[in-house]
């Protein structure tokens, strides 16, 4: 049985793939809230600015993304219920606030 995977491209506003940006995912925005009970360990995007989770549950998921002073608050903190058995596609886009 394949595994059901959550494969994420981090991008600034301008578009640019962002490598070794901080990626963290959580099962429910209580978590996500308090930054507690991850799902994974982190992971870190290769140089394309990705990351894939993978043996994943099929539901949404909260996300983290951080590098510098740059993060993902205020959009994509959210992803859809996953779809069992394949590899689901996320962009999301880091910025710092302004």
């Amino acid at each position: 049985m394949l595994s059901t995977k959550l494969k994420i491209t981090v991008v600034d506003e301008l578009g640019n793939v962002v490598p070794d940006a901080k990626v963290i995912l959580f099962a429910n925005e209580a978590d996500y809230n308090k930054e507690v009970n991850p799902v994974q360990p982190f992971k870190l995007t290769d140089s394309k600015g990705r990351v894939t989770f993978k043996k994943l549950d099929t539901k949404s998921y909260y996300i983290i993304v951080r590098k510098g002073d740059k993060d993902n608050s205020g959009g994509g903190e959210v992803v859809s219920k996953l779809v069992k058995g394949k590899v689901n596609k996320a962009n999301i886009v880091i910025s710092d606030g302004i």
